[in-house]
């Protein structure tokens, strides 16, 4: 275990070291799938600290889209005719050309260790060799049958990976978290999360019992009575259109428009624990649904009665409102766990 911790201390150094290559061989050029010859030149393991990286240094290859998942981990973007898109992040152009079943096509590789793969292209604008910035124009977007879309990818020595492990394809968001690539026996590579600001609100949250409800969040209107009336939860403010996290494991008994609450949803948990999340600008469940703790359930909004984008977050039991307080604390991001017991089927709520 001490080696362990001592191999980590090493490649955590190198997080972005490492320089893209600007010439390619002939079949790099040909090829959308291949290995990566300069990712484990030096090093059987390095990080990569995503957390980092500045605004401008990261795009949405189609900020205005509409993105789906597709089969085999692509994702499908769709958008207006005559769309541009835009390189994911800076890195150089390994391939562009038309490929059959692709149509035009472009794979940019980047100095983070990853591929981005843009497909369906109308046109593309550059050529394998050219150096890209994030946010540059480098395709215009193709269609058929009166669609315009493009056909996404990100790889990694070759292998398509689950876009969302990098992105969240609802917020077009770069998840701030530091990621450890390390070489296995085969070709593929094993990617996991080794740190972040807030690991526990990562993608990674669903494998936990508890998740905060809103990463990197600040209050800015507390439980209690105000202004000469109550409130009966938390306001936690980060950005329009942030991702709002389910607190715990549980199901969705209420989604929809409710007065003053705006767009509202309601979650019931074991043990008389519910929880409520309010003024989204857009829920992304429904009545019934299943949620993990971490599963990204709406955006954040101003619907109903509020004056910014924020969060209003609820706990009550058994209907009766509770500071959410006595269950989170707030400035850690954190559970307080004397307020929760563990069951044989997991935590429940003291009462």
């Amino acid at each position: 275990m001490k080696r362990r911790h001592l191999f980590l201390s090493m490649v955590l150094t190198l997080t972005l070291s490492a320089c893209a290559q600007t010439k390619f061989t002939a079949l790099e050029q040909q090829q959308i799938s291949i290995q990566d010859p300069t990712l484990f030149e030096q090093y059987e393991a390095f990080t990569v600290d995503f957390g980092a990286m500045r605004d401008k240094d990261y795009s949405f290859p189609l900020p205005v889209g509409k993105a789906k998942m597709g089969t085999d981990n692509n994702v499908e973007i769709e958008t207006t005719k005559g769309d541009a898109v835009k390189a994911m992040f800076g890195g150089v152009v390994r391939l562009s050309k038309s490929i059959s079943s692709f149509g035009n096509v472009i794979v940019v590789r980047h100095d983070n260790g990853l591929e981005t793969v843009y497909g369906n292209n109308a046109e593309n604008l550059v050529k394998s060799g050219d150096h890209v910035k994030a946010g540059q124009t480098i395709a215009i977007v193709g269609g058929s049958n009166g669609r315009y879309y493009c056909d996404f990818a990100i790889m990694v020595n070759g292998s398509r990976i689950n876009p969302e492990t990098i992105i969240s394809l609802e917020s077009h968001r770069l998840r701030k978290q530091t990621l450890l690539y390390e070489k296995t026996s085969s070709w593929k590579v094993k990617i996991s999360v080794l740190r972040g600001p807030r690991l526990e609100e990562s993608n990674t949250a669903a494998s936990q019992w508890w998740c905060y409800p809103l990463a990197g969040a600040k209050v800015i209107s507390g439980y209690g009575r105000r202004g000469g009336r109550s409130h009966s939860g938390v306001d936690l403010k980060t950005k329009p259109n942030d991702e709002i996290r389910a607190a715990f494991d549980g199901e969705v008994v209420f989604s929809a428009k409710y007065a003053g609450y705006g767009n509202l949803i309601r979650i019931l948990h074991g043990n008389g624990l519910e929880t409520y999340y309010s003024h989204n600008s857009k829920n992304l469940v429904k009545v019934g649904d299943k949620v993990k703790a971490g599963d990204v359930i709406a955006l954040t909004g101003r619907t109903g009665r509020a004056t910014t984008e924020h969060l209003h977050f609820e706990t009550r039991i058994n209907g009766k409102a509770y500071d959410p307080s006595r269950y989170f604390d707030h400035q850690k991001h954190t559970i307080r766990e004397k307020a929760f017991h563990k069951t044989r089927n997991g935590y429940v709520v003291k009462r």
